[in-house]
């Protein structure tokens, strides 16, 4: 994880417009999510895994599945899983657990961000910032 320092920490909004302004641009809301708090994810690269800008947000009043839950966002980071090549072993067997665990447990859940993707990850912060702020 890499922590990217950015004017967006602290500022509030509405999430129902924040989710306007950023699913354009391919931010989704992470499965992460809690009732309080919880991350707009932007996938950067699936090579050797996936590289996310994760930008995390707490709802300030309300709950995240209420109408008109504003919002504060955290301070944006760059994330990397590294998933296993090949059969996942500690995969749930049967219909049901295959229906809602098809994927495979990560071999490395904070793996090392490749350094190519630090300076896009601070060009995304930078967008978002512009977006958002100016």
């Amino acid at each position: 994880m890499i922590e990217l320092p950015s004017r967006l920490e602290g500022k509030q909004f509405q999430l129902y417009h924040l989710e306007e302004q950023l699913k354009p641009l391919g931010y989704v809301i992470g499965g992460g999510w809690d009732y309080d708090h919880g991350y707009f994810d932007y996938k950067i690269a699936d090579d050797l895994g996936y590289q996310f800008l994760r930008v995390p947000f707490r709802a300030v009043d309300g709950q995240l599945d209420s109408h008109g839950t504003t919002v504060e966002l955290g301070r944006p980071f760059l994330l990397a899983h590294k998933y296993q090549q090949g059969i996942d072993d500690f995969a749930d067997v049967g219909n049901v657990g295959a229906a809602f665990n098809q994927f495979a447990e990560p071999q490395d859940p904070d793996a090392t961000v490749p350094e190519r993707y630090i300076s896009v990850g601070k060009a995304l912060v930078q967008e978002l910032e512009r977006r958002l702020l100016d």
